[in-house]
C-alpha cells in the first residue's frame, strides 16, 4: 500500500484524462455500444502492455537517447486523429451513419501506437516508480507495475466507453446522432491541434 497509493495518485488522473484514445473510447461506445467496442479496447490496451513491457525492460534509456522519437509519434498520431475526426464530421453533415470511421482492433493498435502521450505516461511511471518497485518487489517489481496499469487501463477504458454508451442512450433520432458525431469529431480535431502545437520539436527546428 505504501507503494500503490502514491502510483494511484500519479496514474489515475492520467490514464483517466482525456485523451486522443478515451475520447475514441467515448466515441466507441456510442456508436458500437460496450460489447461491440470491446475488440477496439483489446487493441489499445495489448499496445499499452507491450509499450510498458518495453519501456520497464529498457527502452526508456532509447527515448533519453533519442527525445525526438516520441514527438514525431504525437505529429504521426495527430495525423491519424485529424483522419478519424474527418469521418465523424462527415456523418456529422450527413444523414448516412456510414461514413463514420470503423472502430476495431486495428484502429486500437494504430492510436495506441502513435499516441506520443500514452508513450510518455509509461516511461514518466517507470521513472517514478521503478526504483521503488524493484526495491519492494525485487526483479518481479517491473512486472507488478505493469499489470497494475493493465488493471487501471482497462478499467478506465470501460467507463470512458459506457459513458459514451449512455449519452447515446440519452438522446435518440438521426439529428442527436448527428450532433454526437461533429462533438466526438471536434474533440479530435482540438486534441491532433494540441499534439501538433504543443510538440518538442518545434524548439529543435528554430
Amino acid at each position: 500500500m505504501s507503494l500503490l497509493m502514491p502510483w494511484l495518485g500519479v496514474m489515475f488522473p492520467l490514464v483517466f484524462s482525456p485523451g486522443p484514445a478515451n475520447i475514441v473510447f467515448a466515441a466507441c461506445g456510442a456508436q458500437l455500444g460496450v460489447r461491440r467496442s470491446l475488440p477496439f479496447l483489446v487493441g489499445v490496451d495489448t499496445v499499452f502492455l507491450v509499450q510498458s513491457l518495453v519501456v520497464g525492460f529498457g527502452l526508456a534509456q532509447v527515448v533519453a537517447r533519442y527525445p525526438y522519437l516520441v514527438p514525431l509519434l504525437q505529429l504521426a498520431g495527430a495525423a491519424y486523429l485529424v483522419y478519424l475526426a474527418t469521418g465523424f464530421l462527415r456523418s456529422g453533415s450527413s444523414a448516412q451513419a456510414d461514413a463514420r470511421p470503423a472502430l476495431g482492433f486495428f484502429e486500437g493498435v494504430t492510436i495506441q501506437t502513435l499516441n506520443g502521450k500514452g508513450w510518455l505516461l509509461v516511461v514518466l511511471m517507470f521513472s517514478l516508480f521503478g526504483e521503488a518497485a524493484r526495491s519492494q518487489f525485487g526483479a518481479a517489481g517491473t512486472l507488478v507495475l505493469v499489470a497494475w496499469l493493465a488493471v487501471l487501463n482497462v478499467a478506465m477504458h470501460l467507463v470512458w466507453i459506457k459513458a459514451g454508451a449512455l449519452l447515446a442512450r440519452l438522446g435518440s433520432g438521426q439529428r442527436f446522432a448527428r450532433n454526437q458525431n461533429r462533438l466526438y469529431g471536434t474533440c479530435l480535431l482540438l486534441v491532433a491541434v494540441w499534439l501538433i502545437v504543443d510538440n518538442d520539436l518545434w524548439p529543435l527546428s528554430l
